[in-house]
């Protein structure tokens, strides 16, 4: 789509932001000097020849300035000294004005990107619900916010439709998958023959029917559950509930590790994700070293809930890998062995969602330490 061709005078953020310093300093000028000028009038004390106010635009006389002298050498006659309250009175209203001028001023100049943010943060949530993203207005503002406008509307409709196509494209595959699943499966069941042989091709299937309804729960965002509405919770009661329960099942999970004042500590997040966030850390840990050992500590800002192992690690150039959907470090592609990689990525997606963070370090003695950062209330 062709724009129109711009005037020659543009509306650019420059243009404005120049017009509007020089507006200021004009009327700081003239408000000063109204305002000293108005005072001595209302005082009585009108203004002769020989005092005549600071011609505009420069500035009041200011004690301890030497005389001008002529060029005959005499002191030229700059009227009577003005006297210091008038001075700072003069200056004052000019700093007032100025300092009222650039705090409209840059919320004026500011407004257009705080649009464009909050535009960019709902982007996001509308794709996420396959709903059209609320669009910029392209014909208002500077040059440079209506070029930032139409730039932004272009990517999130071409955001829009690659979604959906993905989204297309996953149910083709799966529905064309699902078909000849539930033949092949038709067929072994009437085949007979080896039972035995039979019921491990038909577990397979339905092994196969699981990791398709996985995928599609991922591109569907069903993976990471609907959100709920956050609370305030105390995060040393969740963590502990959450180690009691490992212990009682019998998992070999450290007591909960804590200082009193981070068992206190609360937090505004939602309990249901973090707790599965906790739970995932948790569970990786037991599958890959067999036992875990959870601490937690808390400063000002954040609260550190860390999950630590004895088991082999992971090679340092794999640390962010782990955590893209699908990615698994035992490469056996055996779910029994190491689940559908999907652990870490549903973690740091729900920690995103409370506006923390997972973090994975291997331990110089050896192991993986993993931790959620949560910042406080």
């Amino acid at each position: 789509m062709k724009t129109a061709p711009l005037p020659r005078l543009a509306d650019t953020l420059a243009r404005r932001l120049f017009l509007l310093m020089w507006a200021a300093l004009i009327a700081s000028h003239l408000a000063g000097y109204a305002t000293v000028k108005g005072l001595l009038t209302l005082a009585g004390h009108e203004l002769d020849d020989h005092a005549q106010m600071a011609p505009l635009p420069s500035l009041p006389p200011t004690p301890g300035v030497p005389e001008v002298r002529s060029a005959t050498g005499s002191a030229e006659d700059s009227g009577p000294e003005v006297p210091t309250p008038i001075l700072l009175l003069d200056y004052g209203v000019r700093i007032l004005v100025i300092a009222l001028a650039a705090a409209w001023g840059s919320r004026w100049l500011a407004a257009p990107v705080r649009k464009l943010a909050a535009a960019s943060r709902s982007l996001n949530e509308h794709l996420s619900d396959s709903a059209a993203p609320a669009e910029l207005d392209e014909h208002s503002g500077t040059r440079e916010v209506r070029e930032a406008s139409h730039v932004f509307n272009l990517m999130a409709r071409r955001l829009r439709q690659q979604f959906r196509a993905r989204g297309l494209m996953v149910a083709a595959i799966s529905h064309d998958l699902r078909t000849p699943l539930t033949r092949l499966r038709m067929r072994i069941d009437a085949m007979g023959g080896d039972a035995q042989l039979a019921q491990r091709s038909v577990d397979d299937i339905q092994e196969m029917n699981r990791l398709i309804d996985t995928v599609l729960g991922v591109f569907r965002g069903d993976t990471l559950g609907s959100p709920e509405p956050p609370q305030e919770l105390v995060m040393g009661a969740l963590v502990q509930s959450l180690v009691d329960d490992q212990v009682e099942q019998g998992q070999p999970v450290e007591a909960l590790a804590a200082a009193s004042d981070a068992m206190q500590a609360r937090v505004r997040a939602q309990p249901d994700a973090l707790r599965r966030v906790i739970d995932n850390l948790l569970s990786n840990a037991l599958r890959y070293a067999g036992a875990a050992r959870v601490s937690m500590y808390a400063t000002r800002s954040e609260i550190r809930i860390a999950v630590e192992d004895r088991g082999p690690g992971i090679d340092p150039a794999q640390l962010e890998a782990v955590f893209e959907p699908f990615y698994r470090v035992e490469g056996s592609r055996n779910r029994s062995t190491g689940g559908a990689g999907l652990g870490l990525y549903i973690a740091r997606e729900l920690a995103h969602r409370q506006g923390a963070s997972v973090t994975l370090a291997n331990r110089p003695e050896g192991g993986l330490r993993a931790e959620l950062i949560v910042p406080r209330s």
